[in-house]
Order: C-alpha cells, then structure tokens, then sequence
C-alpha cells in the first residue's frame, strides 16, 4: 500500500455539505478513519459520530489529524486548500472546475511545504481493506497486489472490477484527476508502487490530451523494474475535439492515442485494447 495506510487519520473540509457528509458516511463505512470535519462557523457540532470545528488548526489543538479530503465548492477550494496544505501531509482535493490559476497557485505551495496532494477533479485514493478518501465505490475493490493510477475516476472502476471478479485484487488504486494541472503525477505514483513491497504490478489507465502518459513512459523505461500494463482511454476521439477531461485535449498530433500508445510499448509496456484484456495480461505475468 502506498500514500493511505493505518496510520492515516483525515478530516472532511465541507463535511456539512450535500456531498461531503454523504461521502463521509461512505468512507466511515467502509472503515476509514475520519477524525474531524471542518466548516466555519459550525464548530462544536457533530455530524455522523464525526466532531466539527471551525478550522483545521482548531481541530489539529484536538486530534492527531494528518490528512484531509476537500469537497468545498470551486470558488472556495484554493483557501481551503492552503489551510490543509499548511497543517498536513496529505490533502485530497474533490472538487472539480477549480480556475486554472488556483490550481497552479495551489501546487507551488504544496511543493514548498512539501505536502502530497492528489488532484484536483479526483475520485481519490482507496487502499482495499485499510480505507479510502474518496468518491470510489468500496465494494468492488478487493485486497490484492495490482496498483492502480487513472486520469479516470470511471474507468478506475471499470479496471478495479475486471481484476476482482478474475479473482485478483489491488494494493492501492489512485485517481490523480483529469484537469490540466494536478498534484501527484502519473510518474510520482508509480515511483511509490516500485518501491511498495505490497505492489507485485502496475496499471496506469491515461487518455487523450496532453503529455503525462509520454513523461510517464520515459520514467518507466530509466526507473520502473516491475511489469506495468496500461489502457489509453480515447482512441476513437475525433480530431479537434475536447472529450471529457479539460485536461483531454489534443493540439497539433500531440497527445493523441496513438503517440502515447507508441510511447509506452517503446518503454516495454503492455498496452491493452480493452478493459477485458488486463485479467489475462495480469495472469501472464
């Protein structure tokens, strides 16, 4: 497992609202440990068993918090990400159609203070059996071996799916998210899944639009020693033509399927056609 383990205690920043306080739930159910929630001017109230406070330094002065998952609006997700930036180790941030400019501001100072941030516009992070900050749906992953990393929150899904019903399972599955500018790289996760003793192979599942699967497959050729499958969402895309993502975006022959597909079998990476196909090439290994 990577990034998420036992020793992960997070807080829910907007866990009042309609999405933080049903994922909340979720995430308790399926047994993650979620040890505050923050929204200002609602301190001192509960919600789901769950204390809340007014901020983050608030709840830090009471708990051993270490992380945070943002399901704040847009317009209200940069402050509240420099608040979990400036407090903790790992901030996972929900929401999508934040600006651009935000998220770049964003990214510089999560590397100045040296905190992992996971998207955003991310379904999250889940480790099968420990817990999960996110929106996946826990039930169908399962305790395995296969580290997963996706532009896709949907297609995360679909390949979590085909590896447990073939009777496999994942160490750890992460969404870095489908904008333009994001926290953890394809790259920086599957530099964590080589050095993860619980992690046997990787699958990374890219898509159409700009060059993370090409950066991706030159890191895997100099520093990658385990096998890696992977799936490019987007062959059939017209030209010309934004699909999904706001970070899908082809210009110029440059970040078509194709030249990622090219990329990552020059790298020795298995390049599946189908979701179907990746139990087999699993089984092969």
């Amino acid at each position: 497992m990577i990034i998420l383990d036992e020793n992960t205690r997070c807080l829910v920043q907007g866990i009042t609202g309609k999405q933080g306080s049903f994922h909340t739930r979720q995430m308790l159910d399926y047994g993650t440990k979620i040890v505050a929630g923050v929204t200002p001017g609602k301190g001192g109230q509960e919600l789901l068993g769950v204390k809340i406070y007014n901020s983050i330094e608030e709840a830090k002065e009471e708990t051993d918090v270490n992380a945070s998952i943002i399901f704040v609006p847009a317009p209200f997700a940069k402050d509240a990400a420099y608040e979990a930036i400036k407090h903790l180790d790992l901030v996972v941030i929900i929401t999508e159609h934040i600006p651009v400019h935000d998220s770049m501001q964003i990214m510089e100072y999560a590397k100045r203070m040296e905190t992992t941030v996971i998207g955003p516009n991310t379904p999250g992070i889940i480790t099968p059996g420990v817990g999960k900050l996110g929106i996946m749906p826990g039930h169908i992953f399962r305790e395995g071996d296969i580290g997963i990393v996706s532009r896709s929150g949907t297609l995360t899904y679909e390949f979590a799916h085909q590896i447990t019903s073939a009777g496999m399972g994942q160490s750890t599955c992460i969404g870095i998210g489908g904008d333009p500018i994001i926290g953890l790289t394809f790259a920086d996760v599957l530099k964590k899944f080589e050095e993860d003793k619980d992690t046997k192979a990787m699958l990374m599942i890219g898509e159409i639009g700009g060059d993370a699967e090409e950066r991706a497959a030159e890191y895997i050729k100099e520093h990658i020693s385990k096998p890696v499958m992977a799936f490019i969402a987007g062959r059939t895309a017209p030209p010309g033509k934004r699909m999904g993502h706001a970070g899908a975006i082809i210009e110029r022959g440059a970040g078509t399927a194709e030249s990622k597909i090219r990329a990552l079998e020059r790298a020795d990476v298995q390049v599946a056609e189908r979701p179907s196909d990746i139990p087999e090439m699993l089984k092969e290994l």
